[in-house]
């Protein structure tokens, strides 16, 4: 098991170019939400922002529509031709990266949606939440899950994917069946979270209670969908993308304590994290 220390993220991080513009900074697209659950996808889309990517376009039901748009002007929106769930996904822009699942849901013409999409699409996803679900209630539609997608399951999506476990080792075994299975990197969240790329594991070190929280996966889901479109490897962003996530919380904890945390707080302490790793790469450089 290869422990996240801050060296291993001084080698994967990489700085914005001083002569970058959003153009090239990467397009995230983020497909979820429904009836009551599109705020999973604003958290997303937001932390994709100040996560550094330059655009973000959220697909989501009519029901969302101005929601999102009043909540995050700086995000694009495609809407579904359904009011409360995402019944087709239909688009024309090229993105560079796609999160889905966030408040999705599980209605049937929801699955037909995501199995078409699945079909169609190329690109490696980062699949969450509903997403997640989906494909534990439709086995064999895992097929189509591209390579080197990335898995963000909590325990108990993780358990609808791959079975009970008895004992870590056999939930690691498990695991790792199902990475090599569908040729995919597994974000297996917990304390601590833990990264499964075929037998090769990654144990993160950041992190604490307070991020046991509603909406802190939609967030991650969204930071590591804003790596890839930045040109991070999957395997990379998901490492860079679980270690930012935790450390918010650690550089929050002075001042929100553990129960006060809250999903947006992780989006806040964004910068700070990423302050933290420009300030620790100057001074390896130095050396």
């Amino acid at each position: 098991m290869i422990t996240i220390s801050r060296e291993l993220i001084s080698e994967i991080y990489q700085p914005i170019a001083i002569d970058t513009h959003k153009g090239i900074q990467g397009h995230v697209l983020l497909i979820g939400g429904s009836y009551g659950k599109i705020g999973s996808v604003g958290l997303s889309s937001k932390a994709a922002l100040k996560s550094g990517c330059g655009l973000v376009t959220a697909f989501i039901p009519k029901c969302g529509y101005e929601i999102v748009q009043i909540t995050i002007p700086e995000v694009m929106v495609i809407t579904d031709e359904a009011n409360t769930a995402i019944e087709k996904i239909d688009f024309l822009i090229k993105p560079d990266a796609i999160g889905i699942g966030m408040g999705l849901g599980t209605e049937k013409a929801t699955q037909f949606a995501f199995h078409q999409f699945l079909e169609s699409n190329k690109l490696p996803l980062v699949i969450d939440a509903d997403g997640l679900n989906i494909l534990s209630m439709n086995k064999n539609w895992s097929a189509f899950v591209p390579k080197k997608s990335i898995l963000t399951p909590h325990p108990k999506e993780l358990e609808r994917l791959i079975g009970p476990w008895q004992t870590l080792e056999e939930k690691l075994e498990k695991t790792i069946q199902l990475s090599l299975d569908i040729d995919a990197i597994i974000v297996v969240k917990g304390a601590p979270t833990l990264i499964v790329d075929g037998t090769t594991i990654f144990k993160n070190t950041t992190g604490n209670p307070a991020l046991a929280t509603a909406g802190s996966g939609d967030v991650l889901t969204g930071i590591i969908t804003s790596l890839i479109a930045q040109k991070y490897s999957s395997l990379n962003a998901a490492i860079l993308g679980v270690f930012l996530h935790g450390l918010t919380a650690d550089i929050a904890l002075p001042e929100t304590g553990y129960q006060s945390f809250i999903a947006s707080d992780i989006i806040r302490y964004l910068g700070k994290a990423f302050l933290s790793l420009d300030k620790e790469r100057i001074i390896v450089i130095e050396e």
